[in-house]
């Protein structure tokens, strides 16, 4: 439980409130809080169904057996964060529920029901917002279905609602009366939802903030899990693709005669992708692929990396885009006392997901139904139906576990369901369709975290003050050009490349931040924790560089900085403090630190390393948290130590290259994730916290990498900026 107690006022919901959705930007990390609970009076039909059965199903989300059991309908996507464990606690806290009785599904594909409320009109999984969008929301729908059961009893019992008790699933009354959910799910479903209903005092919390097992484990351990790459359906093929070697590239000709020659090969097909080979099974369409004697047009991205780049630096010389500005950097510039000035390369990156990308479309004499990890439901929903001539609600979306995303399984293209929806109806298939990309189809014709140059220029003053902060972003904008652009880029600015650095918490009186939107023809998409994944490292890293051309310490700088966000500087100083922050080290290592906020979430991130040999290891990373309630603080634990896992790779060796606009990577052996025996001691540190609960899937990310540059110049006294670190540019380790 939490070391200080939460306190909050009770809170009601009338069905007003309910239907009045709260939104706030996700992209601003924001939670929104309260609305859009569809109430059971919106749904007669169904609560009258689930009555027949003697299920109580008060609204869109919880539904109550005979059996006792309480199953949350889960409207996310589950990737491996433990959102179905996270949200389903949520309703079983409201509900006085033991969690022995807890279950979930997954929420069908319905906006109206199930739209994420930090996107709008939108149901998906994203920007950390599973907990935060469905908070109050849950809560209610949770609180609304005690409140039934409640009434139940007490009609039946004959006592007043008030004298009833609900704990670990038992309704009882001080005359000995008790009852289970069961017993009174069915005379509770005959009742009219009310129209308000009390939320718990969190002081009163038993299992929010407390631990839990989680629900996939034991599904997961045994293999019942079921996955899109499980998925099989009577008569069932397998499609795989044959992509442009080049991004843009389009099919000049093809000969399919030797592909049709191989066993189990039923059809070959050219979309506007490129050449489908449907198979029996995985092997003959793999076999069938490799047989196709396919002409490109040769068109498409052309440049390798390095030239890529270069284009940005030259850009980066001429005016960009104003995304903020503070008082007159210039003007402070030129009266510091020291300035550095530096810069940053960032290459693209692959999500590289453990389960490739793969779904089912199954045509159904009324539609579709796709199956898959969906996590952008509406967007597949309606992308699919467009190409098969449906509308959206005539196809069907069964979520399943997915095998990881980071971001790759959201795209606004839907493209690995457009693909399959292409595949169905070139080949006019009345067989469900199994679209299988392999990994080196996703890390060669994917999408990728942006390439990003970043140049910076600032000072302190003769008191070791900052004196003017100049930050200028070279980056392809992730937004313009979708269906997105509208609302997410702002004259021409898309936050999410320079979120992080133009609204920096430090208070830096004079600071100016600028972004050029690059142009080439590489596909780009958001990547755990986005724009942060750059500009933290960037600002990061210049704040320590700061505080040792002023000769002070780098967290006490950092302090001074935020003495006026209470929020960072909580995770500041108890990250420093768990470190051992100022504890002498052995000589060749050194320890570093960042802070960060991302998606509502206050990170705080100290790094121990060692250089023997040329070679850098980490040994130790501590983190200090601040998300708000802590929902599952195991879950919060487990997503901050998989972040280390996951960012470690990426700041020790990988990166995605283009030669001749063709990519050089395919798979784990040449982009290699981050092995077991490189995992440093990872320790995670929760703040106390009275605020509604925020992200935690991707903000322990962004200060990895700035901690460990930080690390490694405390160690040698060198700066190596640039990700991944190169240590071959140490003059001696």
């Amino acid at each position: 439980m939490f070391a200080q107690p939460i306190v909050a006022p009770a809170a009601t919901a009338t069905a007003d409130d309910l239907a009045r959705p709260n939104r706030r930007s996700f992209l601003k990390g924001a939670s929104a809080l309260g609305g859009a609970l569809v109430i059971a009076t919106h749904l007669p039909l169904a609560r009258r169904a689930m009555a027949a059965t003697g299920d109580l199903a008060p609204n869109a989300f919880v539904r109550v057996a005979p059996d006792s059991t309480v199953t949350v309908l889960i409207k996310q996507c589950e990737m491996g964060q433990g959102v179905t464990t996270g949200l389903t606690t949520i309703v079983a806290e409201e509900i006085d529920a033991d969690w022995s009785q807890m279950r979930f599904e997954f929420a069908p594909a319905d906006a109206k029901l199930y739209n994420n409320l930090a996107f709008g009109p939108i149901q998906g999984t994203g920007g950390s917002t599973s907990i935060a969008n469905s908070w109050e929301q849950l809560r209610q729908a949770g609180a609304m279905a005690r409140a039934m059961l409640v009434q139940a009893a007490a009609a039946e019992w004959q006592v007043p609602a008030g004298e009833i008790t609900v704990q670990k699933g038992v309704v009882a009354h001080a005359s000995g009366k008790s009852a289970s959910f069961g017993d009174l799910a069915g005379k509770a479903a005959a009742l009219t939802p009310p129209t308000g209903v009390a939320l718990k005092d969190p002081k009163a919390f038993t299992l929010i903030g407390g631990r839990v097992p989680r629900l996939d484990t034991p599904a997961k351990i045994t293999g019942k899990a079921g996955f899109s790459i499980d998925v099989r359906r009577p008569g069932q093929l397998t499609a795989l693709v044959a992509h442009p070697p080049r991004f843009g590239g389009t099919v000049k000709s093809v000969d399919a005669a030797a592909a049709k020659q191989v066993p189990g090969v039923v059809d070959v097909v050219t979309i506007p992708t490129g050449v489908a080979v449907v198979a029996k099974d995985t092997w003959s369409a793999m076999q069938g692929r490799e047989a196709l004697k396919i002409e490109w047009d040769g068109t498409g991205e052309g440049q390798s990396t390095d030239a890529i780049m270069a284009g940005y630096k030259t850009m980066a010389q001429t005016p960009g885009l104003t995304a903020a500005k503070r008082g007159d950097a210039a003007a402070a510039l030129a009266k510091a006392a020291k300035t550095v000035e530096v810069e940053f390369e960032f290459p693209y990156l692959a999500h590289a997901p453990m389960e490739p990308l793969n779904g089912v479309l199954e045509p159904t004499k009324d539609g579709a139904v796709w199956w898959a990890g969906s996590q952008f439901q509406t967007v597949e929903q309606a992308t699919i139906a467009a190409i098969l001539g449906l509308k959206p609600e005539q196809v069907t979306i069964n979520s399943t576990y997915t095998g990881g995303s980071f971001g790759r399984r959201a795209t606004p293209t839907a493209d690995y369901a457009a693909e399959t929806a292409m595949i169905v109806k070139a080949t006019g298939a009345k067989a469900p369709i199994h679209l299988m990309r392999t990994r080196e189809d996703d890390m060669k014709a994917g999408y990728y975290r942006p390439m990003a140059y970043h140049k910076v220029r600032a000072g302190v003053d003769a008191a070791g003050n900052v004196s003017g902060w100049d930050h200028t972003v070279v980056a392809k904008s992730i937004m313009i050009g979708t269906s997105f652009e509208a609302f997410a880029v702002k004259d021409g600015i898309d936050a999410t490349s320079i979120e992080g650095a133009s609204d920096t918490a430090y208070a830096v009186t004079d600071l100016t931040a600028t972004v050029h939107n690059a142009k080439e023809g590489v596909p780009v998409l958001w990547w755990r924790s986005v724009g942060h994944t750059h500009t933290a490292h960037a600002v990061e890293t210049v704040v320590d560089e700061l505080a040792h051309a002023a000769g002070k310490d780098p967290v006490a700088f950092r302090a001074a900085l935020l003495k006026d966000q209470p929020r960072h500087a909580g995770v500041l100083a108890l990250v420093a403090e768990k470190a051992g922050w100022g504890k002498p080290l052995p000589a060749g290592s050194g320890r570093g630190v960042a802070v960060h906020q991302s998606f509502g979430t206050y990170v705080a991130t100290v790094a121990e390393v060692s250089i023997k040999d040329g070679a850098l290891k980490v040994d130790r990373v501590v983190a200090a948290v601040d998300c708000g309630i802590a929902v599952n603080p195991d879950v919060i634990h487990a997503q901050v130590e998989g972040s280390v896992g996951f960012a470690l790779s990426v700041v020790l060796r990988n990166k995605i290259t283009l030669k001749d606009g063709e990519v050089e990577q395919a798979n784990f052996d040449t982009y290699e994730p981050t092995r077991m025996s490189e995992m440093p001691k990872v320790e995670v540190h929760i703040v106390p916290s009275t605020e509604a609960p925020t992200g935690i899937g991707e903000p322990g990310v962004p200060g990895l990498a700035p901690a460990i540059g930080n690390a490694v110049f405390a160690a040698t006294g060198q700066r190596l900026r640039s990700l991944p670190l190169d240590l071959s540019k140490l003059t001696s380790t």
